[in-house]
């Protein structure tokens, strides 16, 4: 399972010109579902996202997780992280997971980070545009 974390003052995802999530200060989380994947890597990497030190404390050092500044969380399914781009000129996403478990993985992840912080999504499988103030630029890419 990939999170590619960025941490922003605004995001928000449109789907068919109508806001379908949207959040102020907090991360952007771009989630990939591999075949492989299950709800134990589901939780592994929630916990990484809702715990990783991205934010800047009083001595402007990264020491601070998305809770602890109360931000939010935009989780938004993209399967073309799980590309494989070694060969070729075209992506291939034969590691990506069927579409069934990537949305049962995704519902899974967005319920556990749901526990402990507020999260808005996308719309799974939608032709979403993404839109998004990088605060910093800052950008992780997380694997469980």
């Amino acid at each position: 399972m990939i999170g590619l974390i960025q941490r922003v003052t605004q995001a928000k995802v449109e789907v068919n010109g109508e806001i379908v999530g949207e959040i102020g200060k907090g991360l952007l989380v771009l989630l990939g579902v591999e075949k492989e994947d299950d709800c134990a890597k589901a939780d592994k990497l929630a916990e990484k996202v809702l715990n990783y030190r991205v934010f800047s404390d009083a001595d402007d050092k990264m020491n601070l997780n998305v809770q602890q500044v109360q931000g939010e969380l935009l989780v938004v399914s993209q399967f073309t992280l799980a590309a494989d781009t070694q060969k070729g000129l075209r992506p291939s996403f034969s590691k990506g997971a069927p579409p069934a478990l990537a949305e049962e993985l995704y519902q899974y992840f967005v319920q556990k980070c749901g526990e402990k912080i507020a999260v808005s999504t996308g719309q799974f499988a939608a032709d979403m545009q993404v839109s998004l103030t990088n605060d910093g630029p800052v950008t992780f890419w997380l694997t469980a």
